[in-house]
């Protein structure tokens, strides 16, 4: 389990796929705190590391993990939002992630604001996922608030430390990020499906 709030934003050295998987080689300065089959969010991704050398560790993603993430079009030297699995005795400083990312969507707007900056981001409809107004998201691992929700549409306000501590600040139009819905509205929402069956 997660809780949205990054603690590193690090770089991917190296990219080697074998058959349909993808290894990430990332130099990121926690890898030094890092241990062989440990849980680390990337992008929002949950992945296992798998080794470590030096400031360089390396996690896997599979063909299923590809298709339903972003992780699929990162190159090497690219930047990804780094978090470790949550303490059970440490502070909800965001919200309850899980590092299962339900869909990708696609950066419409980055504006800058008067000290802020505000993106908005549009999802595929069909696996009916929703956001409210002043819920929890989870974009590329960082948990956010949402502001100006629709159908398939939403936007969030990004402060000054958020924009320059995570991925935000290389986000422009046209990007795809992964996104993981607020946990408690999805058993709100597939309860209300069963109930209507």
């Amino acid at each position: 389990m997660f809780t949205g709030i990054i603690e590193e934003v690090a770089s991917i050295s190296k990219i080697e796929r074998s058959g349909g998987n993808i290894h990430y080689s990332i130099q990121a300065n926690l890898a030094n705190a890092l241990k062989i089959d440990q849980s680390v969010a990337h992008n929002g991704v949950c992945l296992t590391v798998v080794d470590i050398s030096g400031d360089v560790y390396k996690v896997t993603a599979i063909d299923e993990t590809l298709n339903k993430t972003n992780l699929k079009h990162l190159k090497e030297g690219d930047l990804v939002n780094l978090e470790r699995g949550m303490r059970m005795n440490a502070h909800l400083d965001g919200h309850i992630v899980q590092g299962h990312v339900d869909q990708v969507a696609t950066c419409e707007r980055a504006e800058t604001k008067d000290g802020s900056w505000e993106f908005t981001f549009s999802y595929d409809p069909k696996h009916m996922n929703v956001t409210i107004e002043k819920g929890s998201i989870t974009i590329n691992g960082v948990s956010l608030t949402v502001v100006n929700s629709k159908l398939n549409e939403f936007s969030v306000a990004i402060i000054p430390y958020t924009y320059e501590n995570t991925t935000f600040k290389t986000l422009k139009k046209g990007d795809v990020v992964n996104l993981e819905f607020d946990v408690i509205g999805k058993y709100v929402k597939r309860l209300m499906e069963l109930k209507s069956l």
